[in-house]
């Protein structure tokens, strides 16, 4: 019964991890289009998203 409940976590992990680079490659996609066009406030909500994105990374991680 554990294990089965262990693998079900361990798959929603790896599936989450996999939506999370998804994300974060097109935040980085964001922040490079803005820091071209030199948005600062679009620049400030993509680097606290980024920040979320990478603390949710960690928490997954750990």
């Amino acid at each position: 019964m554990i294990q089965t409940i262990n693998t079900l976590i361990r798959a929603d992990v790896e599936k989450r991890t996999m939506v999370l680079r998804l994300e974060l490659d097109y935040e980085l996609a964001t922040l490079y289009d803005a820091i071209k066009e030199n948005d600062k406030q679009k620049k400030e909500e993509c680097l606290k998203k980024l920040d979320a994105l990478r603390l949710e990374m960690i928490r997954l991680k750990a």
